[in-house]
């Protein structure tokens, strides 16, 4: 495991042949931080949390996890971060304790039966631990696709539109875990257009437009000139 308290993007850019779907990124997320990429459909929001996982390298720029890049530490980088998509890599014919031991397991866990105990818990599953997920909501869903996530206790945080169908008790939920991974030192990057989320969760917020930067904002004036009107993010 690497560890490491600030995630720093100096001039990161990336080109897919003529496409640019990212040019000159530059911003910096510290440990304890919620960090909340805004803006519309292609704006390059799922590409930069791609680099950021290091499944995508960058065309230019660089990004700096600590002092070391993706590029000096290797793959071991990866058993720091935490990735939650919008494929929630759960097995629907298993069971939700099986599937947590499946990615315990896949992801080298040590005392992989009490961290998947722990797991449960967290994501408030207990009672329907020997249920198949194909019966679950798709809040229930996501609670147990973001504890899969952390199994392995990453430092960084990914997550592409977390809150997307959720409704609004399974959205306090989500963000209230969020909160807590915050509070524990973990940095925390998602990308949302979601404008119910409670004002003190997002530390702050990157606006994108079209593969650019086009501000950051404290999370309580994104949100606020967000519920005004002001932002045409939504």
């Amino acid at each position: 495991m690497i560890d490491f308290d600030q995630v720093t993007l100096i001039g990161v850019g990336r080109h897919y042949g003529r496409r640019r779907a990212l040019h000159d990124v530059s911003f910096a997320v510290r440990a304890g931080e919620v960090v909340a990429l805004v803006g519309p459909n292609g704006a390059g929001k799922s590409t930069l949390l791609s680099i950021l996982s290091t499944l995508v390298t960058p065309t230019s720029g660089q990004v700096h996890y600590g002092s070391l890049t993706a590029a000096s530490a290797g793959a071991t980088l990866r058993h720091s971060i935490g990735w939650l998509g919008h494929d929630l890599q759960l097995y629907p014919e298993l069971t939700a304790r099986e599937n947590l031991l499946f990615f315990a397991q896949l992801s080298g866990v040590a005392a992989s039966g009490p961290a998947v105990d722990r797991a449960l818990a967290a994501a408030d599953l207990v009672d329907r631990a020997d249920d198949f997920v194909a019966s679950f909501s798709r809040g229930m869903r996501q609670r147990l696709a973001l504890e899969r996530a952390l199994l392995h206790d990453p430092r960084l945080v990914l997550l592409d539109e977390p809150f997307t169908g959720l409704d609004r008790l399974s959205t306090g939920r989500l963000a209230t875990r969020l909160g807590d991974l915050a509070r524990q030192g973990r940095l925390v990057i998602l990308a949302t257009h979601d404008v119910l989320l409670p004002t003190d969760l997002i530390a702050t917020a990157v606006s994108l437009r079209d593969g650019r930067l086009a501000g950051t904002q404290s999370g309580r004036m994104w949100a606020t000139a967000l519920r005004a009107g002001v932002q045409g993010d939504r």
